[in-house]
Order: structure tokens, then sequence, then C-alpha cells
């Protein structure tokens, strides 16, 4: 359990110290300085303390938001400090000299503050982060002084919300006045909702699931498994599209949609409740994938009972929509901590969010996950796999280039300086395995500044001869020219305007060597057994961006090698190709998929549960906007 120590004279009246029991909070009182001390001694080094002032005055969910987010090892609102365990520390010496000052006499009288502007005439109160507080308290001492200890102490917006310590009876009253005209439910459920979505998401799904997610808050649900039964879910639509029939493809666009508003209900559950945790947001990224590739392969299966063979565009579609995942991972990991990050296309953008339609038009046209998912839905039911997937890969790829091509332009016009931690990112994405290692080591003290070039260059290799010539050895031969070029790629670190276009270029020509080898084969069967390899893999990939995005080490060396690195597997597979009749080359690819499924899933499952128990910071990764 938490610990709140109260600080300073109890106040007639309040409700302080109920308010910390129905957060989790044990409450002791302390009377001085030395008696908060002496209980923040008593306290277990594992568990979490706050410093309160008694007279503190403000909304229930201003308390929460300060004190009670898992996020962040020490956060404050006005008259109130947290520490977790990895800053209590901190707390305990600056609380010793706080002692120590106040046995010497160092405080004086605390002024009484300006009173609180009047509520306006809609009933809220104008934004007030730091509204009138008194600077002279103990809560307010211990989080300077954890400021300049260098401690990240977070201050959340509070918006509307109050937060206040009143020093004299006027300016209490007029506090409590300002915390009645305020709903503090209200904004609650307003936060619970991301501030950036997507216009269907917005208008169609967030009206409702935020009530859903209040529902089971207060039912003791959490997101974890909220987001299971949204995967569940999922994967019950994809075994009724599946089906083949009519009645199988409308039931699969409903749960859908149904699995889509528990997605969203899960993040504005732990919004709404402060519920993160790294296994928490490690599972809602990596089961979105998951749903959407199930129901990618359901379709398939579905029109294959129909007499349809749509194999090739359900992994075409895979393809691309992680291709595209991985332009939008790398692009924000390039400009991450970027310094002189400006460009005239980006000044463009901000000028264009100033009027209204066109930031729904262009969160619309890139096709986010909410978008993207209603299409699906509606098309399954109406239309045919076949169809389903045409329109799918129309949208995506319009989506894909425009939002490509703007970043390529944003990169090329701003004078960006990218830093060595970008670089390390950048290279952990591209995911080189020992074959490159080896390459890069002969190839010591080449000098370019062309990595998206050679990159694309090596894609081609990789490709063309498949498409010219199909699987032979002119694809072998491609596969290592492929390999070299991703050599001299990442021979140095990937710090030019145009270097975070590497990673994504990997994973086209990885994927697209196994869709053309695998369409190419004319043996039923082969195509599936692609996309198990094709899912895999993207898994490993994914599992990469969400370690680096939680600020955890990226997958271990051994893991990389143990899988073969992209050029590896993109030789490999060439190689079986070039070898192994049509019906064994499906067999290759089934035992590999499955080979590198177990390798990448035992170690990621390993390493998340492993983070979780062992106290990893709590994150809360927004990903795609839905």
């Amino acid at each position: 359990m938490s610990t709140a120590i109260l600080t300073g004279q109890p106040v007639p009246g309040s409700s302080l110290e109920g308010d910390l029991r129905s957060l989790g909070f044990d409450v002791r009182v302390a009377t001085d300085a030395g008696d908060a001390e002496t209980l923040l001694a008593a306290v277990p080094a594992d568990q979490r303390v706050a410093i309160v002032d008694s007279r503190f005055v403000g909304h229930l969910h201003a308390l929460r938001l300060g004190l009670t987010d898992p996020r962040f090892p020490a956060a404050a609102v006005p008259g109130a400090v947290t520490a977790q365990p990895a800053a209590r520390q901190a707390l305990t010496r600056a609380l010793a000299r706080e002692n120590s000052a106040a046995a010497d006499g160092a405080y004086s009288a605390v002024p009484a503050p300006a009173p609180l502007p009047a509520p306006s005439a809609q009933g809220d109160l104008p934004e007030r982060g730091g509204a009138p507080t008194v600077t002279d308290n103990l809560a307010e001492r211990l989080t300077e002084a954890l400021d300049s200890e260098g401690v990240p102490v977070h201050r959340p917006e509070l918006g509307t919300l109050v937060a206040a310590v009143p020093v004299d009876p006027q300016t209490r009253n007029e506090a409590r006045q300002a915390v009645a005209s305020v709903d503090d439910e209200a904004v609650r459920l307003r936060s619970a909702v991301k501030a950036r979505d997507g216009f269907f998401t917005t208008h169609f799904i967030s009206p409702y699931s935020r009530h859903l997610a209040r529902w089971c808050a207060h039912r003791g649900l959490t997101p974890n498994q909220v987001t299971t039964a949204s995967l569940l879910t999922a994967l019950i639509a994809a075994g009724c599209a599946a089906t083949g029939s009519r009645g199988g493809f409308v039931a699969a666009g409903i749960l859908l949609i149904l699995s889509f508003v528990l997605d969203c209900t899960d993040g504005q559950l732990a919004r709404y409740s402060l519920q993160y945790s790294t296994l928490g947001a490690w599972l809602d990224a990596t089961f979105d994938r998951a749903k959407e590739y199930a129901y990618y392969a359901g379709l398939a299966l579905g029109a294959a009972r129909g007499g349809d063979d749509v194999w090739a565009l359900a992994l075409g579609a895979m393809v691309l929509q992680t291709c595209r995942h991985v332009v939008d991972f790398a692009f924000n990991e390039a400009n991450h901590d970027a310094t002189a990050n400006t460009s005239p296309t980006a000044a463009l953008s901000d000028r264009l969010d100033s009027v209204g339609w066109t930031v729904w038009v262009r969160r619309m046209i890139v096709l986010p996950i909410g978008e993207r998912w209603a299409l699906i839905a509606v098309l399954t039911a109406a239309t045919t796999p076949r169809t389903t997937f045409t329109v799918l890969l129309i949208g995506c790829a319009f989506a894909a280039t425009y939002t490509t091509a703007g970043r390529v332009l944003r990169s090329l016009t701003r004078k960006a300086k990218r830093t060595d931690r970008a670089a390390r990112a950048l290279a952990d994405l591209a995911d080189s395995g020992p074959l490159v290692e080896l390459l890069v080591r002969s190839a010591r003290g080449a000098t370019h500044r062309a990595a998206p070039y050679l990159a694309l260059a090596g894609g081609l290799l990789a490709v063309c001869p498949i498409a010219l010539w199909g699987a032979g050895w002119q694809s072998v031969l491609g596969a290592v020219g492929y390999a070299v070029m991703s050599a001299l790629a990442v021979v140095r670190p990937l710090k030019g305007p145009l270097d975070w276009l590497v990673p994504p270029l990997f994973r086209a020509a990885e994927y697209g060597t196994v869709l053309m080898l695998a369409a190419k084969s004319g043996v039923n069967g082969v195509l599936p057994a692609a996309f198990g390899l094709v899912a895999a893999v993207a898994y490993h990939h994914y599992d990469t961006v969400y370690r680096i995005r939680g600020d955890a080490d990226a997958p271990p060396r051994r893991l990389v090698r143990a899988v073969g690195g992209h050029e590896g597997r993109t030789l490999v597979v060439t190689v079986l190709a070039a070898l192994l009749t049509a019906a064994q080359f499906k067999v290759a690819l089934t035992v590999l998929a499955v080979y590198v499924a177990l390798v990448v899933l035992v170690e990621s499952i390993r390493f998340w549960v492993a983070a979780h128990k062992g106290g990893a910071p709590a994150v809360h990764d927004e990903g795609e906007p839905a």
C-alpha cells in the first residue's frame, strides 16, 4: 500500500484524509518536518510515499493525477508531492535538509495568496496549472529540492481542475467554491479520450467507449483484461470470415468493429484509472497487429472456401501495412531529439492546423487504424474478400505515398542535427544480422553519405531478378548483392537527413522477396506458408520498435543472429527457392516460419514479463492514432 503523510495543522471539515484513502493511501499525520522525516523512514523502501499539506483544497482527480500515476518516479501538484521507490532516496535527503532548516528557524510567516479568479460564464475555470498556491509550505519546498537535485518531477496538466493551499478562511472558501463549480468526473471522463485521434474514432467510437471504460473501472476490470477481450473478439471475427459464407462475412464485420470498440476502451480505461504498465503497453501494441493480420488470414481462408485464391493480396496488404508502420517508427526515432528541427513543410502543416476541416481530412486520408478497420469491416460485410483487399491495398498505398513524401520533404528542408541515440535506434530497427556484421568489418574505413540509396539499390537487386526470372541462381546472386549493399548502407552511423528510410527499405526488400518467390511458385499452400513467415518476422520487428519506445534495450544480438538478420533470411529464402521443388519449398518456408516464431516469441515474452515483474517504469504508448 502507498503511504501519504499529512503535514501541518488539520483543517476542520476537510475531506482530504478520506480522499487520500479512497486513492489507496495509508494516511499518517505529521506535526512538523521532523515528524514527517520519522514517518517517511518507517515506510518500506519499495512503496510509494506522498507528502501532502493538510490545507490542500482541490479536486479528487487532481490528487489522482498528481499522486497515483505509475509512469513517473516523482510527481507533484500544488501542495502535494509523491515519490516512487526510484526517487525515495532523493526525497529522504530533501526532507532531512528541510528538518535541519526548520530547526534553525529558516522559514518565516506565509503571505496570503491572491484570490481565485471568478468562474466563466460556461462554468469552467480558466486553466490554472499551478492555481493559487502557497509556495512556502513543506510539500512545495520538497518539490523544489527534488528539482534542484535533477530528479524529474512530473507536473500534470490540471486544466480546469483545482489544486490549491489556501492560508486563510476567505481564500479557503473561494477555493471550495471553485471546486464545486467544476465537475471533477466530467473532466476525468473527457481526459480518458486521446487528445489526438482519427475522425471515425472521435465521432463514432469515443462518445460511448469512454462510458464503457468507466463501467469497466467501476467493476474492477483492468486494461489488460479488456485488451485480451478485444483480441479474442477479433480472432472470432477472423474465424467467422474463414467460413466463406455471407452470414460469416457479415458477422465478421460486426465483430471487427466490436473488437475496435474494446481496443479504444482499454486505452481509455488506462487513462481514466491511471492503470499504466510496461506489460500493458506491449500487449496493446502487439495485439493490435495480431488482430489485423489474423483477420487478413481469415478473409483469405474464407475466399479459398469460395474458390478464390487471394493469399497474395492478403500477404501484400500485410507487407504494405508493416512497411508503413516502420516508416512511422523510423522517422519518429530519427527526429526524437533532433535539434534545429524546423522546416517550411512543417510550418505549412502548422498553418493548415488552424483550418479545422483540413485537420480531419489529413487524419482520414492516412487511413489510421479506426478508418482502416471500419473500411475493412464494411467491405467484408457488403462485398467479397478480393474487393476488400483490393480497396485496402489502394487506400494504404495512397496513404503510404502521402505520408512518406511529406516526411521526405520535411527531412530535406529541415536543418536538423541528429543524435547518437537516434543513430542507435535506426541501427536496431535495421535488424542487420551476422552476414552484414562480417561485411561491415571488411568495409571499415569506407566513407559515404548515401545510405538510403544503397539500401534502395540493394532492395532492387533482391527483387528484380525474381520478377524477371523467378527462383534460380539469378535470384541468389541478387540476394548476395542485397547483403553487400545492406552492409555498405550501415557502415556509418545513420545520421543523414534521409537515413530513416533505411529500415523500411530493408523491410520492403525482405518481405517483397518472400512474397514474390511464393507467388511465383504456383503451388497451393506456399503463399499461406509465406504469410506465416512474414508474420513471424514482422512480430520480431514490431517487438524491436516497442522495446525502443519503452526505453528498454533492443533485442539482444544473440536473438538477431539466431534468426539471421534481414539479409540472412533473404538469402536463405532465395537459396531454398532455387534448390528445392515448389512442394519442398512450401515445407521449408513452413519450418522456417515456425522456427522464427518460436525463437522471437520465447525471447519476447521472457523479456516483457521479466521487465514487468522487475518493476520497469510503467509506460503508456499511444501508438497508432485510432
